[in-house]
């Protein structure tokens, strides 16, 4: 959900790309990447260091990065550890910046889109995560999104997805996290936390990420300012096998890790509705296989999920009605009217 906050000028010192270590986890990404890359080389505020984790790619992704990228690191894994791991691997191997810019190399940034990010940190010292204003790369009159919304039920969304972008045009506001496609983030929050968790291997991990800093008491701003035209499941596909794999476990992770004890109990049955309309859907559209994998996968590792849970809820340092109003509600909300939050 998107509020307006007002501008917090009380950040005395303002940030420099100096500060800003971007890292881009690439798999397959083809031309995507180099665009992204030429991207990054032409921006108003250069950031101060560029790495790319290749998760053992068998395209030719790499092929000319060295030549017409030299300043960028390259760090080749010997096999696909995930979006989760590579960022920590990134994050743990680069220390000493300030900030960490995720982006992905299917997210094209326009010229100012770090100078956007770092102006909002410098101007609202209340934060430490950024999200960007994400248009469709094959229109951009129209929002990929403006940030990640949670419901109660534990199904996450962006907002304002598919909408026409000149519609909501009202600045910036606090959100419940940002998609990691494109974000800023605070390097000692990352840090606090202890990075994404690397069980997830990809998608919903970011929200993971997002529900963990909230609970640790870091909120997120979206930067309206800060735009990036996005593709979006350019490498694994919108509704492919892995992508429903992951995502339909892994929010089963994220609810339980994160919600807090009168919240989980309270809207535990909105869950488990959730999983029981996401396994009903899919079986009558020919998936019935991959979203029962999902679902069995996710409770065989309950206990392991269960005892993080205990480590993250021990950790939390805002109050549980802080948490529940950061939330979209409404029974019917997964179902229907998504998209604003």
């Amino acid at each position: 959900m998107l509020s307006k906050v007002p501008t917090d000028r009380s950040a005395e010192d303002g940030f420099s790309g100096g500060d800003v270590l971007v890292v881009i986890v690439n798999y397959n990404s083809g031309e995507h990447l180099l665009r992204c890359l030429e991207a990054l080389q032409t921006q108003s505020v250069p950031p101060g260091r560029v790495v790319v984790v290749d998760n053992a790619s068998t395209d030719d992704s790499l092929a000319h990065v060295a030549e017409r990228f030299p300043a960028v690191v390259v760090e080749r894994m010997e096999r696909n550890v995930g979006f989760a791991t590579a960022n920590n691997i990134a994050i743990r191997g680069h220390d000493g910046w300030a900030w960490v810019a995720l982006l992905n190399p299917d997210a094209c940034p326009d010229p100012d889109w770090l100078k956007a990010l770092l102006a909002a940190a410098s101007h609202n010292a209340g934060y430490s995560v950024f999200g960007s204003r994400m248009v469709d790369a094959s229109d951009n009159n129209v929002f990929d999104g403006t940030g990640d919304v949670y419901h109660v039920s534990g199904l996450a969304w962006r907002a304002h997805h598919g909408r026409p972008a000149g519609q909501y045009v009202d600045g910036d506001g606090e959100i419940f996290s940002p998609c990691a496609a494109a974000a800023l983030y605070r390097a000692q929050a990352l840090r606090d936390i202890g990075g994404f968790d690397e069980d997830f291997f990809c998608y919903f991990e970011d929200v993971d990420l997002g529900f963990r800093l909230r609970l640790a008491g870091y909120r997120c701003l979206y930067v309206s300012r800060a735009v990036v035209s996005h593709v979006g499941s350019a490498t694994t596909g919108r509704n492919s096998d892995f992508t429903i794999y992951y995502g339909h476990r892994n929010l089963v992770w994220t609810y339980v890790k994160n919600m807090p004890g009168a919240l989980f109990w309270l809207y535990l049955p909105q869950h488990l509705l959730l999983n029981l309309v996401s396994v009903v859907y899919y079986s009558l559209h020919r998936r019935a296989r991959i979203i029962w994998r999902a679902k069995l996968d996710a409770l065989k590792a309950i206990g392991s999920v269960w005892r993080k849970r205990r480590d993250v809820q021990t950790s939390k340092r805002v109050s549980t009605p802080q948490i529940r109003r950061q939330l979209a509600k409404g029974l019917l909300k997964p179902y229907f009217g998504r998209g604003v939050g």
